[in-house]
């Protein structure tokens, strides 16, 4: 059984060298990311959950010091974050950080990993909207898992616990991390052949998910920080940051599967 927040302090402590003299340069906060540019010129992005927010939690009182503070400071998020906000800027400062080489995996559609078949079962935690009619097109059966009532219609926790017992096929988002229910939803599954870790959030370093069933991992690197950032701060989304990412797709090798 995974801990909660095992995962997030895995990265923290797998990457915190290679923060050594490093500073942030810019930080950006939107209505659907946040984005960190570091002084090396690297920028990494993770989601804002605004939904997940504690009561009252409406203005991040270090505002105004972040710039030129050493990224170690940021990172220590990943493990002492007391809301998603926090967590999603140790996030970001961690992807920036990573920074998969250019060689590593290609953009290709994730769901191209998968080699899904008919009858298959899909449990879908998170809704990926533009994958959903990609998989049901294979044949597959597809089961969605959701927190927000406003995306979909939420299941019981006692059918969500069935899902993912029986699925063979989990794909996980990477928002998971940042509201802390990533452990408790892998600690939930059976024996599927393939779970994937998805979204413009998720860390792409393996190791990390070393004894876990993760298999596959999709995320992105930043290839025009300047665009990224502005889009940020002017409350962009996915679809408007898509032309300034690398998506990458990896697969792990250090997966417990």
């Amino acid at each position: 059984m995974l801990k909660k927040g095992k995962v997030l302090a895995s990265l923290c402590e797998n990457i915190l060298a290679n923060a050594a003299n490093v500073k942030v340069a810019d930080l950006r906060i939107g209505l659907g990311y946040a984005g960190v540019k570091l002084d090396n010129g690297a920028t990494g992005i993770a989601a804002v959950l605004f939904d997940a927010f504690p009561h009252g939690c409406t203005v991040m009182p270090a505002a105004g010091s972040f710039a030129g503070s050493p990224a170690s400071d940021l990172l220590e998020y990943l493990v002492n974050g007391k809301n998603p906000l926090e967590i999603a800027l140790g996030l970001a400062c961690a992807n920036a950080l990573i920074q998969p080489p250019e060689n590593s995996g290609d953009d290709r559609e994730a769901t191209t990993y998968l080699d899904l078949k008919p009858g298959e079962k899909v449990a879908m935690v998170g809704l990926f909207s533009p994958l959903v009619e990609r998989i049901r097109a294979t044949g597959a059966i597809l089961t969605i898992i959701e927190k927000n009532p406003q995306r979909l219609e939420l299941l019981s926790p006692e059918d969500k616990q069935q899902v993912l017992k029986n699925c063979d096929v989990a794909i996980i988002t990477a928002t998971t991390l940042l509201n802390k229910t990533f452990e408790e939803t892998v600690n939930l599954l059976g024996r599927p052949r393939v779970v994937a870790l998805l979204g413009p959030s998720t860390p792409l370093v393996p190791e990390i998910f070393r004894n876990t069933p993760v298999t596959h991992l999709g995320g992105v690197a930043v290839i025009d920080s300047a665009k990224v950032l502005q889009i940020i701060s002017e409350g962009g989304g996915t679809p408007a940051l898509r032309p300034y990412l690398r998506f990458v797709n990896i697969l792990n090798k250090n997966s417990k599967n």
